[in-house]
């Protein structure tokens, strides 16, 4: 497939490209928002793996044309655009983007009625899994069980808590036969009172270069359980993004997630 990165400056983006061309595809084109240091630049200076003589380009000043998927792991603002040039040109789009708003999220519906979309936080094989068994234990456990969520990051990440701990959040709400257990509650400091059942406690850490870890704890008496997810390399994440982008060849329009990719849903 010839595919179209936007965000390849970023390490996620980097990432992309080189599972790419492990993979047999071309990378077809390479995005970054308005004002990105990378802009103009030779994309094979900044992305193993890349052809040569091939320039960085805004998101409004790419081509198109040949380009067979589009994978994002850029900004909302930048996913966003390429959102609307994805539909113009009826190009299937893989959004790995966290942050983004419920307005986002509503504009996304409304393409996948026009193109295939693989949206979904977090796009590691082993995080579907974990997402797949939280739904599981959400969905078993009995009550007087607590459940609370915590995730680490490395010092860059702009965004908390993280996409993929708010889907762990949703799961959870979601499958939980506890009525009400699902009131977040982000950090706790001071006189907090007891804790009550009606809530899950959601922790974030930020520090050093952590790619990316996930913890749900469903605590009882006399034992706990721990379901958790650590990343070691953004090269998982980047897989994950172009296994998904080939799950979209031949495929029509829809939103689908990587439960849909690996056969979960």
């Amino acid at each position: 497939m010839i595919i179209g990165v936007c965000g390849i400056g970023g390490r996620m983006g980097r990432a992309v490209a080189r599972v790419l061309a492990e993979r047999g595809h071309l990378l077809g084109g390479a995005f970054e928002g308005e004002g990105s240091p990378f802009l103009a630049k030779d994309v094979s200076g900044v992305a193993e793996g890349a052809p040569p003589d091939m320039k960085i380009t805004t998101v409004a000043g790419g081509d198109y044309g040949s380009l067979e998927g589009l994978i994002d792991f850029s900004s909302p603002a930048g996913s966003m655009a390429l959102l609307e040039r994805a539909v113009a040109h009826k190009t299937p789009l893989v959004i790995g983007t966290t942050g983004l708003s419920e307005a986002d999220r509503r504009a996304i519906e409304t393409a996948a009625g026009t193109i295939p979309v693989v949206f979904s936080p977090n796009m590691s094989v082993g995080v579907n899994l974990l997402f797949k068994l939280v739904e599981l234990a959400a969905r078993s456990i009995p009550a007087g069980y607590d459940i609370e969520i915590f995730e680490a990051h490395h010092r860059f990440k702009k965004d908390a808590p993280s996409g993929t701990a708010k889907r762990l959040m949703e799961i959870v709400n979601e499958s939980s036969r506890l009525e009400g257990v699902g009131t977040p509650v982000y950090g706790r400091e001071g006189i907090t009172g007891e804790r009550t059942g009606r809530e899950i406690g959601m922790m974030a850490m930020r520090g050093g270069d952590i790619v990316g870890e996930h913890t749900v704890y469903f605590c009882g008496e006399g034992e706990r359980i721990e379901l958790t997810h650590r990343a070691q390399s953004r090269e998982n994440l980047a897989r994950g993004a172009v296994i998904a982008m080939e799950f979209t060849a031949g495929k029509g329009p829809g939103l689908y997630t990587m439960f849909d990719v690996l056969g979960f849903a």
